[in-house]
């Protein structure tokens, strides 16, 4: 039997399927069907959530029907689908799967609506809270008014016309009974009304007004104000250097753009800048603001989620995820700290958000600021020739110049981790009442256990790395697996006592930190500090009230943050990230470096910063420590362009994993042939680099071989990839990932 194209659907699956899926609709459910929504489709043996592209074209036979539909309002309109396609074509990974990663935590479950026993109602398997509102009744009934606590509770609802259960709990405590009553008489009546989790529940905040610019700050927000005026995409670049005030350009553009009528999206890389960021916003602007980060709690994220997706806000700000808030009318987007790694999906959906802002700027005909003290060096290369705007803020606003670093060279030093240098400038900042940022990007207490007998090293089981000492907790930790045991005081390969602990982390600075300075007040900020709800926003908040004299911590101290108290930044070690095996080392160390220099002399005093390394010569600590950026990026320019990589040619990278590492490698080699074929056959200059194994060779238990893929033009990289993915099939046990645009080579 035919069908007509009025009752098939194009539906996305979320699996990792390169097709979407064709159903017929029962006539029952047609009048539910539109694109955007859920449905319940039977897929194999079982039933599966599907998401709605749309009706299909032609006519097809044998086709399964629609369970049922999910939604009663689309969960992503045309204009959000057109994104969602695109980024899944670019990243070449499946549809359906691009939309649930789209989509809130939560919302992609199958239940139907329904009601819960405590009487919360369900929607799409995430939970919406209700509460009951009391109003008096109209006309109130000629019953006899009951006395006493009952009496004053009618009253207090029919002054203030209604009252919620929660506020009559708090003013008359117990009053269950009495409100039974009342409803049973018929004087008042009751609805269920939904409420929002709401994250700031606990904060308050002052309003402020905006702040006078300085001459580069004025011409800025102009050029920007000026470009979302045309109503045209307009890509910025808007490079300060740190404490040159980006953000009041930010808030004061976005003033100007709700006035229009307009929206705006607001990126940050890490939910620790999140908090400081949010209450500059909610104390400049009174209207619908909305968070969306992997703080929140699944609830608190889905009720922000329905917020935006109802037009209730006008702002959001968020973490890489919120690329995909579902925001209409947008007239800018902001995406601060656009150097930052973590903008990159590193597992899974290997999209970038800083790259799908200017995408989606260009869908929605807005305006793309792109704000950075140190710039990615492919997109200085872009602003410098031209394909973004450059707008420069060389000055800060409190009129003090940044400070230069002062570098020691290491080499042959005692391994303490504060030398006689920086120590003797902690103490003398001390005394003048200053506070001070101790960086080392290592957390954890050592970073390796060696027998001094036979040399054994502790290491993960799981992966191709050393375990960790927590001397707190007393045991060694793999930071990449969470894979931990006991600290063991005997040697586990030949039963040595003589074992010991190398390398410093955090934990340990902290130790060493509090033992030279006993008077200080001591925090330290890294991952084991700030796991749990407000772990960032409660360390954050004792800097920022001068209760923290020494601040520890890893690079999340070095982003964003705004503390005009520190006034002595010192940094123990950047070996672990100028020596890591990746073409971008040396960019990333010249970034931290110089972000953390900016952390210092952002108040009304000068700000000093000292440099421990064993690299005291390397170009990237001496243009940091000198401000001198153009030269930095001139010099970093001309070794991609020597060497072949970014912004010069385009990348790609396929990895190979599995359990067996025989295995891996084998297949390896055998798909080495199999991609220089594809290559012939999709025409275009592609240089392969591999097979080779990871750098990290093994990673939560599979080992990892990997490819790189270079190409002039990014066409020519793209047709050879998705031809691989098309054709090749990977034996049982082993799993291909590629990776398009990669930031990470590890």
């Amino acid at each position: 039997m035919n069908h007509s194209t009025t009752d098939i659907i194009e539906v996305a699956i979320p699996l990792p399927l390169d097709t979407t899926f064709h159903y017929r609709v029962p006539e029952g459910l047609m009048p539910r069907i539109a694109p955007g929504k859920r449905v319940l489709v039977p897929f194999g043996r079982r039933k599966v959530t599907g998401y709605i592209l749309g009706f299909a074209t032609g006519e097809e036979r044998e086709l399964r029907e629609v369970a049922d539909v999910l939604d009663d309002a689309p969960l992503f309109t045309p204009r959000e689908l057109e994104i969602y396609r695109w980024a899944a074509a670019y990243y070449l990974h499946p549809l359906g799967e691009v939309i649930k990663a789209a989509l809130p935590a939560g919302i992609n479950v199958q239940s139907r609506r329904g009601t819960s026993t405590d009487g919360d109602a369900m929607t799409g398997g995430r939970r919406v809270l209700t509460e009951t509102v009391y109003h008096p009744a109209t006309p109130p009934p000629a019953v006899e008014v009951p006395r006493g606590k009952a009496s004053s509770i009618l009253s207090h609802i029919q002054q203030e016309g209604k009252a919620t259960a929660a506020e009559l709990r708090g003013i008359f405590a117990d009053c269950a009974p009495q409100l039974r009553r009342l409803r049973e008489l018929g004087l008042v009546v009751t609805e269920e009304r939904e409420v929002y989790r709401d994250p700031f529940r606990e904060e308050s905040v002052t309003p402020d007004a905006p702040l006078p610019l300085n001459p580069g700050q004025t011409e800025a927000r102009d050029r920007i104000v000026a470009a979302i005026d045309t109503g045209r995409f307009a890509p910025f670049l808007l490079h300060g250097v740190t404490g040159s005030g980006k953000t009041e350009v930010y808030l004061q553009t976005i003033a100007h753009l709700l006035d229009a009528g307009r929206t705006a999206l607001v990126l940050v890389p890490e939910i620790a800048l999140t908090p400081q960021l949010v209450n500059r916003f909610r104390r400049r602007f009174r209207c619908g603001i909305a968070v969306l980060h992997s703080g929140l709690s699944d609830g608190e994220r889905y009720d922000e989620w329905r917020r935006i997706r109802r037009g209730e806000v006008a702002i959001v700000i968020g973490a890489r995820s919120a690329i995909f808030a579902p925001l209409e009318r947008i007239g800018m987007i902001v995406v601060d700290e656009e150097h930052e790694s973590s903008y990159k999906q590193s597992e899974g959906f290997r999209y970038n958000a800083r790259d799908l802002a200017l995408v989606r700027g260009k869908m929605e005909k807005a305006s793309v600021v792109l704000g950075s003290a140190t710039p990615q060096v492919t997109t200085w290369h872009a602003a410098v020739t031209g394909k973004l705007t450059l707008l420069s803020l060389p000055e800060r606003v409190n009129g003090l110049p940044v400070p230069h670093a002062e570098i020691i060279d290491a080499r042959g030093k005692k391994a303490d981790a504060i030398l006689p240098l920086l120590a003797d400038a902690t103490a003398a900042n001390l005394a003048n009442g200053g506070q001070t940022l101790v960086f080392l990007n290592r957390r954890g207490f050592a970073t390796w256990l060696t027998c001094e007998e036979c040399g054994h090293v502790l290491r993960c089981p799981n992966c191709a790395v050393t375990l960790t000492y927590h001397q707190r907790k007393n045991r060694h930790v793999c930071h990449y697996c969470d894979y931990a045991i006991p600290a063991p005081s005997v040697c586990p390969d030949c039963g040595s006592t003589r074992v010991t602990h190398l390398g410093l982390g955090t934990e340990q600075v902290e130790e060493l930190v509090r033992e030279r300075f006993p008077e200080a007040r001591v925090d330290r900020m890294d991952r084991d500090t700030t796991r749990g709800r407000g772990g960032h926003a409660r360390i954050l908040r004792k800097v920022a009230e001068r209760k923290t004299d020494i601040l520890i911590g890893t690079q999340m101290v070095a982003k964003g943050h705004d503390f005009p108290g520190i006034t002595l930044v010192g940094i123990v070690s950047v070996e672990s990230t100028l020596n890591i095996p990746d073409y971008r080392s040396a960019e990333r160390t010249y970034q931290l470096m110089t972000q953390l220099m900016g952390r210092a002399g952002r108040g009304e005093d000068a700000g000093r910063v000292i440099i421990q390394t064993l690299n005291p010569d390397h170009y990237a600590l001496i243009h940091a420590g000198t401000a001198s950026m153009e030269e930095f990026y001139t010099t970093e320019l001309a070794f991609r362009q020597e060497t072949g990589y970014p912004p010069f040619v385009h990348l790609g990278a396929i990895y190979l994993t599995g359990t067996a590492a025989s295995a891996v490698e084998q297949e390896s080699r055998r798909l080495a042939g199999q991609i220089r074929t594809l290559r012939r056959e999709a025409g275009g200059h592609v240089e392969i680099l591999g097979p080779s194994p990871a750098p990290l060779l093994k990673l939560r238990g599979r080992y990892r071989w990997q490819f790189l893929l270079k190409a002039p033009v990014r066409s020519a990289l793209h047709r050879l990839l998705a031809r691989l993915r098309r054709t090749y099939t990977p034996p049982s046990g082993i799993r291909i990932l590629i990776d398009v645009d990669p930031v990470d080579l590890m």
